[in-house]
């Protein structure tokens, strides 16, 4: 029924200014606005809703992982710009977890949703 719809997904978020200002001139990531809600334009044609929900409580999972190259510079990289990342048992002074799998840290948006950066290699 769904093999040749381009499905999406998509989250929410409390404040849509507070959001469109962090994915576009933090994250670097091209926004558009329509209908009161947010499109993140994400390489590789994978748009990401974002919609505005008053009641609104943070995702405690990872809802977007950003590969990177080098997940030691994305992070010095995104601290330059003001992000704070999460620190936890397993993760290093900067807030990578090296232990097990590739290299990831997260983060929050300004409406407390986690994100990452994992450092994959490109093939």
């Amino acid at each position: 029924m769904f093999e040749h719809t381009k499905a999406f997904s998509g989250f929410s978020v409390d404040d849509i200014p507070a959001a469109k200002s962090f994915y576009e001139k933090t994250l670097g990531i091209r926004v558009s606005e329509e209908n009161g809600m947010l499109t993140l334009h994400i390489a590789g044609e994978r748009d990401t809703l974002i919609y505005p929900k008053p009641d609104h409580t943070p995702a405690t999972f990872t809802i977007l992982n950003f590969p990177v190259a080098d997940v030691e510079s994305a992070v010095d990289e995104l601290v330059r710009r003001g992000v704070r990342f999460e620190h936890y048992d397993s993760t290093d002074e900067k807030g990578i977890m090296r232990a097990y799998g590739p290299p990831i840290a997260w983060f929050r948006d300004p409406a407390g949703n986690v994100l990452s950066v994992i450092q994959i290699e490109e093939r």
